[in-house]
């Protein structure tokens, strides 16, 4: 009885509101009084007006970074104390209303459901893997259902709860499979983790919410949303990503076989950027992985490299983002900008994380010193909270580590992959999980 009257429930809640990614891009211009925008750069096309930059002395139009331990009214911080009671939150508001939304005040409640126990081998090692379903209550908007897809996987011979890394895990269209690793580059890093005794999780994004803009209608973005469009400080994709994170960390918590207070967060790509995310605005996250995140991750949003600010605000990526960031692709320019990319590095103080990137060559449109020197510019907080910081302001050779404090960077000589880095993030992060 209680599934037929949600249907009916259902039928008669009007629908969600249908536009293209284009259409919805639009509404938002509008909302922001917008007319045109820049173009993004081109990393096709190298003879393009607008070709991607990828020139070191071109790079740099904005040296002058916004200062993480400068007050707004001009007052230096100088305490701990004064960094978690006003600093932390002037920088959390920034990044809330300008770049990646803001979460609502109240989102549904989540129920965890065990959908699946079996006990396997992953290489020699026995595991017991969980299929989860997180079921987000949509009674208040029962024409949108979002379903959260987990999985969890621990060894079977675990003596007692273990820490677990979690990664934003891709699903490719049907026919279309990861490209295998190159030759030599050891095993997969999930069987890396379970040699360390820990475990591992994979997270569905696109379960919590689409990878487009036509999509913010739906998902957890648009059940809040009732089915209509965004508002300008509304949450992006990357926000409601994070979000479903935290919302299989509350279910960690529950669970006997993990240590939730040693569990971690990695994500590649779009997924670092969320991964980033996630550990900028969750505490609770132990250590995070952070991969070739590029714009909008960890890549300084004041540098002409690669992927640019006026990518992040075209109708293909600006679902990632707040509404509002738009405009920085616009009227206004990157140096206007409340904050940057080493503010959001320092958001993670003084939890370890660990910056990824490949090589040039297949990794280029990331821009890796950008991503360095926001590595090294959350630093002074670091230190501030009695923290290491990177040790250096100098960019690394590649594949030379710095990992000798809690924040970490190391570059391999692969492409766009997490692949080559995972062994130096496992010794690294064995100092923070320690054993199972």
């Amino acid at each position: 009885m209680a599934f037929v009257a949600l249907s009916a429930r259902a039928q008669d809640t009007p629908a969600p509101a249908k536009m293209t990614a284009q259409q919805d891009h639009q509404q938002m211009m509008d909302q922001l009084h917008i007319t045109s925008l820049r173009p993004g750069a081109d990393g096709n096309h190298p003879q393009a007006p607008n070709a991607a930059n990828y020139d070191e002395a071109k790079a740099n139009p904005y040296p002058k970074l916004p200062d993480p331990l400068v007050l707004k009214n001009g007052k230096k911080v100088k305490s701990a104390k004064v960094w978690w009671s006003k600093r932390r939150p002037e920088i959390v508001e920034d990044f809330d209303r300008e770049v990646y939304g803001r979460v609502p005040k109240v989102t549904p409640k989540v129920t965890w459901e065990v959908t699946g126990t079996t006990q396997e081998n992953n290489g020699d090692v026995p595991v017991v893997v969980k299929k989860l379903v997180g079921h987000v209550d949509n009674s208040a908007y029962p024409a949108i259902a979002v379903n959260i897809d987990l999985t969890l996987t621990t060894p079977a011979n675990a003596s007692g709860p273990v820490p677990v890394i979690m990664e934003f895990g891709f699903v490719f269209p049907a026919g279309r499979r990861m490209p295998p690793p190159p030759a030599g580059s050891g095993p997969p890093w999930q069987q890396q983790v379970l040699a360390k005794g820990w475990g591992y999780a994979i997270l569905i994004p696109g379960s919590v919410q689409a990878d487009n803009g036509a999509g913010l209608t739906e998902g957890i973005i648009g059940l809040v949303n009732k089915g209509q469009p965004r508002k300008p400080d509304d949450w992006g994709a990357l926000r409601a990503w994070a979000w479903g994170a935290s919302r299989a960390l509350d279910y960690f918590e529950t669970d006997k076989a993990v240590d939730a207070r040693r569990v971690g967060i990695e994500g590649l790509s779009r997924y670092g950027k969320a991964a980033l995310v996630t550990m900028a605005y969750d505490q609770r996250f132990a250590i995070g992985f952070i991969a070739s995140s590029g714009e909008g991750g960890a890549k300084l949003h004041r540098r002409n490299y690669g992927e640019i600010v006026e990518n992040l605000a075209g109708s293909g990526e600006y679902h990632w983002m707040a509404g509002n960031f738009i405009k920085y692709g616009g009227p206004l320019n990157w140096n206007d900008l409340p904050v940057d990319s080493h503010e959001l590095v320092a958001l993670c103080a003084p939890r370890p994380v660990f910056i990824s990137a490949g090589a040039f060559r297949g990794d280029a449109w990331v821009d890796a010193k950008g991503m360095f020197l926001a590595a090294a510019g959350a630093g002074p907080v670091y230190r501030l909270l009695g923290k290491k910081d990177l040790g250096t302001t100098e960019m690394p050779p590649i594949e030379t580590a710095l990992t000798d404090g809690e924040v970490a960077f190391r570059q391999h000589s692969g492409g766009h992959t997490a692949g080559p880095n995972w062994p130096t993030f496992l010794e690294w992060a064995s100092r923070y999980l320690g054993g199972a």
